[in-house]
Protein backbone atom coordinates (compact mmCIF):
# COMPACT_ATOMS: atom_id res chain seq x y z
CA UNK A 1 0.00 0.00 0.00
CA UNK A 2 2.76 2.26 0.77
CA UNK A 3 4.46 1.40 -2.61
CA UNK A 4 0.90 2.35 -4.27
CA UNK A 5 0.80 5.73 -2.10
CA UNK A 6 4.50 7.05 -3.35
CA UNK A 7 3.33 5.86 -7.00
CA UNK A 8 0.45 7.68 -6.81
CA UNK A 9 1.63 10.91 -5.27
CA UNK A 10 4.64 10.57 -8.30
CA UNK A 11 2.20 10.40 -10.91
CA UNK A 12 0.14 13.58 -9.35
CA UNK A 13 3.68 15.44 -9.63
CA UNK A 14 4.19 14.62 -12.95
CA UNK A 15 0.87 15.43 -14.35
CA UNK A 16 0.81 18.54 -12.61
CA UNK A 17 4.35 19.50 -13.93
CA UNK A 18 3.19 18.95 -17.36
CA UNK A 19 0.44 20.70 -16.70
CA UNK A 20 2.02 23.67 -16.06
CA UNK A 21 4.38 23.84 -18.90
CA UNK A 22 1.49 23.29 -21.26
CA UNK A 23 0.38 26.33 -19.07
CA UNK A 24 3.68 28.06 -20.04
CA UNK A 25 4.15 27.32 -23.46
CA UNK A 26 0.69 28.61 -23.90
CA UNK A 27 1.54 32.11 -22.13
CA UNK A 28 -1.13 34.43 -20.63
CA UNK A 29 -4.56 35.10 -22.40
CA UNK A 30 -4.47 38.24 -24.62
CA UNK A 31 -7.26 40.16 -23.96
CA UNK A 32 -8.61 41.68 -27.16
CA UNK A 33 -11.43 43.33 -28.51
CA UNK A 34 -12.58 44.47 -32.37
CA UNK A 35 -15.48 46.89 -33.32
CA UNK A 36 -18.85 45.71 -33.54
CA UNK A 37 -19.52 44.34 -37.13
CA UNK A 38 -16.30 45.99 -38.72
CA UNK A 39 -15.53 43.95 -42.33
CA UNK A 40 -12.57 45.46 -41.44
CA UNK A 41 -11.60 43.22 -38.77
CA UNK A 42 -12.18 40.27 -40.89
CA UNK A 43 -9.05 38.99 -40.69
CA UNK A 44 -9.46 38.31 -36.44
CA UNK A 45 -12.68 36.63 -37.23
CA UNK A 46 -10.93 34.62 -39.64
CA UNK A 47 -7.53 33.72 -37.43
CA UNK A 48 -10.51 32.78 -34.70
CA UNK A 49 -12.74 30.30 -36.68
CA UNK A 50 -9.25 28.78 -38.51
CA UNK A 51 -7.40 28.16 -35.23
CA UNK A 52 -4.68 30.25 -36.55
CA UNK A 53 -4.26 31.83 -32.77
CA UNK A 54 -4.32 27.90 -30.98
CA UNK A 55 -1.94 26.26 -33.94
CA UNK A 56 0.75 29.65 -32.96
CA UNK A 57 -0.07 28.88 -29.06
CA UNK A 58 -1.86 31.85 -28.36
CA UNK A 59 -4.57 32.01 -26.10
CA UNK A 60 -7.23 35.20 -27.14
CA UNK A 61 -10.25 36.31 -24.99
CA UNK A 62 -12.53 38.82 -26.51
CA UNK A 63 -13.13 41.08 -23.66
CA UNK A 64 -15.42 43.53 -25.82
CA UNK A 65 -17.41 44.33 -29.14
CA UNK A 66 -17.49 48.43 -29.11
CA UNK A 67 -18.81 50.58 -31.79
CA UNK A 68 -16.62 53.20 -32.12
CA UNK A 69 -12.53 53.66 -32.20
CA UNK A 70 -12.50 55.68 -28.64
CA UNK A 71 -13.84 53.36 -26.98
CA UNK A 72 -11.16 51.18 -27.64
CA UNK A 73 -8.68 53.58 -26.57
CA UNK A 74 -10.60 53.89 -23.26
CA UNK A 75 -10.76 50.45 -22.32
CA UNK A 76 -6.46 50.33 -23.01
CA UNK A 77 -6.57 53.95 -21.01
CA UNK A 78 -8.53 51.54 -18.24
CA UNK A 79 -5.75 48.71 -18.70
CA UNK A 80 -8.46 46.34 -19.82
CA UNK A 81 -6.87 45.53 -23.00
CA UNK A 82 -3.58 44.04 -24.27
CA UNK A 83 -4.42 43.91 -27.89
CA UNK A 84 -6.99 45.84 -30.51
CA UNK A 85 -8.21 45.66 -34.06
CA UNK A 86 -8.76 49.68 -34.23
CA UNK A 87 -8.73 52.68 -36.75
CA UNK A 88 -5.35 53.88 -36.99
CA UNK A 89 -6.86 57.72 -36.15
CA UNK A 90 -8.38 56.81 -33.08
CA UNK A 91 -5.36 54.98 -31.71
CA UNK A 92 -3.17 57.68 -32.78
CA UNK A 93 -5.15 60.36 -31.04
CA UNK A 94 -5.06 58.57 -27.95
CA UNK A 95 -1.41 57.83 -28.22
CA UNK A 96 -0.52 61.79 -29.35
CA UNK A 97 -2.69 62.54 -25.84
CA UNK A 98 -1.34 60.61 -23.37
CA UNK A 99 -4.44 58.87 -22.37
CA UNK A 100 -3.35 55.45 -23.95
CA UNK A 101 0.75 53.48 -24.65
CA UNK A 102 0.17 51.35 -27.25
CA UNK A 103 2.36 50.64 -30.35
CA UNK A 104 0.73 50.01 -34.12
CA UNK A 105 2.18 46.58 -34.71
CA UNK A 106 0.46 45.67 -37.92
CA UNK A 107 -2.10 47.23 -40.56
CA UNK A 108 -5.13 45.09 -41.44
CA UNK A 109 -6.60 47.13 -44.04
CA UNK A 110 -6.49 50.35 -46.45
CA UNK A 111 -9.62 51.94 -47.56
CA UNK A 112 -13.04 50.54 -46.94
CA UNK A 113 -15.15 53.44 -46.10
CA UNK A 114 -17.77 55.50 -47.95
CA UNK A 115 -19.92 58.88 -47.42
CA UNK A 116 -23.81 57.61 -48.00
CA UNK A 117 -26.69 59.71 -49.09
CA UNK A 118 -30.21 58.57 -49.66
CA UNK A 119 -30.71 56.65 -52.62
CA UNK A 120 -33.06 59.12 -54.26
CA UNK A 121 -30.71 61.98 -53.08
CA UNK A 122 -29.93 64.43 -55.46
CA UNK A 123 -26.80 65.11 -54.07
CA UNK A 124 -23.84 64.38 -56.31
CA UNK A 125 -20.67 65.99 -55.16
CA UNK A 126 -18.89 66.74 -51.86
CA UNK A 127 -20.15 70.45 -52.62
CA UNK A 128 -23.23 70.33 -52.62
CA UNK A 129 -22.71 69.45 -48.37
CA UNK A 130 -22.87 72.76 -47.55
CA UNK A 131 -25.37 72.95 -44.80
CA UNK A 132 -26.11 69.53 -44.37
CA UNK A 133 -26.31 67.30 -41.26
CA UNK A 134 -23.71 64.17 -41.31
CA UNK A 135 -23.04 61.53 -39.41
CA UNK A 136 -19.85 60.66 -37.88
CA UNK A 137 -19.00 57.16 -36.20
CA UNK A 138 -16.93 59.55 -33.09
CA UNK A 139 -14.62 62.48 -33.62
CA UNK A 140 -10.97 61.74 -34.44
CA UNK A 141 -12.05 58.36 -35.74
CA UNK A 142 -10.49 57.45 -39.04
CA UNK A 143 -14.31 58.45 -41.00
CA UNK A 144 -13.79 61.54 -39.39
CA UNK A 145 -10.69 62.34 -40.79
CA UNK A 146 -11.71 61.30 -44.14
CA UNK A 147 -14.26 63.64 -44.02
CA UNK A 148 -12.75 66.70 -43.20
CA UNK A 149 -9.93 65.64 -45.69
CA UNK A 150 -12.72 65.17 -48.28
CA UNK A 151 -14.14 68.45 -47.13
CA UNK A 152 -10.69 70.28 -46.65
CA UNK A 153 -9.97 69.53 -50.75
CA UNK A 154 -13.13 70.82 -52.16
CA UNK A 155 -12.22 73.84 -49.84
CA UNK A 156 -15.74 73.54 -48.06
CA UNK A 157 -15.00 74.85 -44.46
CA UNK A 158 -16.66 73.04 -41.38
CA UNK A 159 -18.90 75.80 -40.62
CA UNK A 160 -21.10 75.34 -43.40
CA UNK A 161 -22.08 71.59 -42.16
CA UNK A 162 -23.92 70.18 -39.21
CA UNK A 163 -21.37 67.67 -37.99
CA UNK A 164 -22.56 65.09 -35.57
CA UNK A 165 -21.72 61.91 -33.85
CA UNK A 166 -24.12 58.74 -33.94
CA UNK A 167 -22.89 55.31 -33.80
CA UNK A 168 -22.60 52.95 -37.31
CA UNK A 169 -26.08 51.01 -36.20
CA UNK A 170 -27.64 53.82 -35.89
CA UNK A 171 -26.85 55.84 -39.37
CA UNK A 172 -28.84 54.19 -42.04
CA UNK A 173 -32.31 54.35 -39.64
CA UNK A 174 -31.39 58.04 -39.29
CA UNK A 175 -30.69 58.24 -43.04
CA UNK A 176 -33.98 56.68 -43.82
CA UNK A 177 -35.66 58.66 -41.39
CA UNK A 178 -34.16 61.72 -42.99
CA UNK A 179 -32.68 62.72 -39.61
CA UNK A 180 -29.61 63.31 -41.33
CA UNK A 181 -28.76 63.95 -44.86
CA UNK A 182 -25.49 61.49 -45.11
CA UNK A 183 -23.40 59.74 -42.96
CA UNK A 184 -19.79 57.98 -43.24
CA UNK A 185 -19.03 54.77 -42.00
CA UNK A 186 -17.24 51.44 -42.56
CA UNK A 187 -17.82 48.83 -44.57
CA UNK A 188 -20.15 46.92 -44.39
CA UNK A 189 -22.53 49.68 -43.37
CA UNK A 190 -22.57 51.42 -46.53
CA UNK A 191 -22.99 48.60 -48.08
CA UNK A 192 -25.63 47.48 -46.52
CA UNK A 193 -27.37 50.73 -46.80
CA UNK A 194 -27.59 49.94 -50.37
CA UNK A 195 -28.65 46.47 -50.11
CA UNK A 196 -31.77 48.12 -48.04
CA UNK A 197 -32.31 50.42 -51.08
CA UNK A 198 -32.10 53.07 -48.71
CA UNK A 199 -28.22 54.55 -49.62
CA UNK A 200 -26.19 54.91 -51.93
CA UNK A 201 -22.62 56.02 -52.21
CA UNK A 202 -21.71 59.58 -52.64
CA UNK A 203 -17.98 58.88 -52.45
CA UNK A 204 -15.72 55.90 -51.03
CA UNK A 205 -12.75 56.79 -49.57
CA UNK A 206 -10.81 54.89 -51.85
CA UNK A 207 -12.29 58.42 -53.81
CA UNK A 208 -10.89 60.76 -50.92
CA UNK A 209 -7.38 59.31 -50.14
CA UNK A 210 -6.25 56.14 -52.50
CA UNK A 211 -4.57 53.61 -50.62
CA UNK A 212 -5.27 55.49 -47.03
CA UNK A 213 -4.28 53.30 -43.51
CA UNK A 214 -7.34 52.78 -41.95
CA UNK A 215 -7.23 49.90 -39.46
CA UNK A 216 -4.58 48.24 -37.13
CA UNK A 217 -3.28 45.70 -34.67
CA UNK A 218 -2.54 47.95 -31.40
CA UNK A 219 -0.64 46.54 -28.48
CA UNK A 220 0.22 48.23 -25.20
CA UNK A 221 3.59 48.91 -24.80
CA UNK A 222 3.67 46.93 -21.23
CA UNK A 223 2.31 43.44 -22.90
CA UNK A 224 4.41 43.89 -25.79
CA UNK A 225 7.64 44.21 -23.45
CA UNK A 226 6.76 40.93 -21.19
CA UNK A 227 5.02 39.11 -24.47
CA UNK A 228 7.23 39.56 -27.13
CA UNK A 229 6.42 36.42 -28.91
CA UNK A 230 2.68 36.62 -28.30
CA UNK A 231 2.81 39.78 -30.29
CA UNK A 232 4.35 38.12 -32.96
CA UNK A 233 2.44 35.40 -32.75
CA UNK A 234 -1.05 37.53 -33.29
CA UNK A 235 0.73 39.50 -36.06
CA UNK A 236 2.10 36.30 -37.49
CA UNK A 237 -1.81 34.50 -37.87
CA UNK A 238 -3.35 38.21 -39.08
CA UNK A 239 -1.24 37.85 -42.10
CA UNK A 240 -2.53 34.02 -42.45
CA UNK A 241 -5.51 35.76 -42.00
CA UNK A 242 -5.35 38.04 -45.06
CA UNK A 243 -3.89 35.30 -47.10
CA UNK A 244 -6.83 33.34 -46.59
CA UNK A 245 -9.33 36.03 -47.33
CA UNK A 246 -7.74 36.93 -50.27
CA UNK A 247 -6.98 32.73 -51.86
CA UNK A 248 -10.94 32.16 -50.45
CA UNK A 249 -13.20 35.25 -50.47
CA UNK A 250 -16.71 33.47 -50.32
CA UNK A 251 -15.31 31.32 -47.55
CA UNK A 252 -14.22 34.33 -45.87
CA UNK A 253 -17.51 35.88 -46.40
CA UNK A 254 -19.33 33.62 -44.85
CA UNK A 255 -16.83 34.02 -41.77
CA UNK A 256 -17.96 37.24 -41.66
CA UNK A 257 -22.08 36.71 -41.98
CA UNK A 258 -21.48 34.95 -38.36
CA UNK A 259 -20.28 37.41 -37.15
CA UNK A 260 -22.35 40.05 -38.70
CA UNK A 261 -25.44 38.59 -39.20
CA UNK A 262 -25.83 40.37 -42.42
CA UNK A 263 -27.27 39.29 -45.93
CA UNK A 264 -24.58 37.63 -47.69
CA UNK A 265 -25.32 40.03 -50.54
CA UNK A 266 -24.09 43.03 -48.30
CA UNK A 267 -21.05 41.25 -47.39
CA UNK A 268 -19.90 40.77 -51.01
CA UNK A 269 -20.60 44.20 -51.70
CA UNK A 270 -18.49 45.58 -48.70
CA UNK A 271 -15.35 43.01 -49.37
CA UNK A 272 -14.84 44.49 -52.67
CA UNK A 273 -13.95 48.24 -51.25
CA UNK A 274 -11.48 46.65 -48.56
CA UNK A 275 -8.10 45.89 -49.31
CA UNK A 276 -6.44 43.48 -46.45
CA UNK A 277 -3.10 44.05 -46.16
CA UNK A 278 -0.63 43.41 -42.69
CA UNK A 279 2.20 46.24 -44.24
CA UNK A 280 2.20 49.05 -42.36
CA UNK A 281 2.30 52.53 -44.16
CA UNK A 282 4.28 55.15 -41.95
CA UNK A 283 3.97 57.80 -44.78
CA UNK A 284 0.20 57.69 -43.92
CA UNK A 285 0.52 57.76 -40.62
CA UNK A 286 2.67 60.62 -40.54
CA UNK A 287 -0.23 62.67 -43.03
CA UNK A 288 -2.70 61.61 -40.45
CA UNK A 289 -0.81 62.89 -37.64
CA UNK A 290 -0.03 66.47 -39.73
CA UNK A 291 -3.96 66.54 -40.29
CA UNK A 292 -4.91 65.66 -36.31
CA UNK A 293 -2.78 68.67 -35.75
CA UNK A 294 -4.31 70.82 -37.76
CA UNK A 295 -7.42 70.26 -36.57
CA UNK A 296 -6.68 70.55 -33.19
CA UNK A 297 -7.24 66.96 -32.35
CA UNK A 298 -3.53 66.37 -30.90
CA UNK A 299 -0.51 69.03 -30.50
CA UNK A 300 3.28 66.89 -31.52
CA UNK A 301 6.74 68.76 -31.22
CA UNK A 302 8.06 66.28 -33.67
CA UNK A 303 5.42 64.59 -35.58
CA UNK A 304 8.01 62.35 -37.56
CA UNK A 305 9.73 60.85 -34.42
CA UNK A 306 6.19 60.32 -33.34
CA UNK A 307 5.57 58.26 -36.17
CA UNK A 308 9.09 56.55 -36.01
CA UNK A 309 7.98 55.27 -32.25
CA UNK A 310 4.14 54.79 -32.43
CA UNK A 311 4.23 52.48 -35.74
CA UNK A 312 6.16 49.33 -34.66
CA UNK A 313 7.29 47.11 -37.81
CA UNK A 314 9.49 44.82 -35.87
CA UNK A 315 7.50 41.97 -35.56
CA UNK A 316 5.86 42.35 -39.46
CA UNK A 317 9.74 41.80 -40.14
CA UNK A 318 10.06 38.86 -38.14
CA UNK A 319 6.77 37.37 -39.64
CA UNK A 320 6.69 35.67 -42.77
CA UNK A 321 4.31 36.40 -45.74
Amino acid sequence: MKNIYIFLLMLTAVLLCSCSQAAASQGPTIRMAYLQNDIHHLPLWVALEKGYFQKLEVDIQIEGVFKAGPEIMSAFAARALDMAYVGESPATTAVANGAAKVLAVSQVNTEGSAIVVKKDSQLSTLSELKGKTIAVPGHSTVQDFLLRKGLSQKEIPLKDLNIIVLKPPEMITALDHNQIDAFIAWEPYPSQSQTLGIGRNLATSRELWPNHPCCVIVASKKYTKNHQDKVKAVVQANIQAINFIEQNPEKAAQIALQYTGMRIETITRAMQNVHYTAKLNKQGELEYVQFLTKLGYINLSDPERFVQTFVNSTFLNQCTF
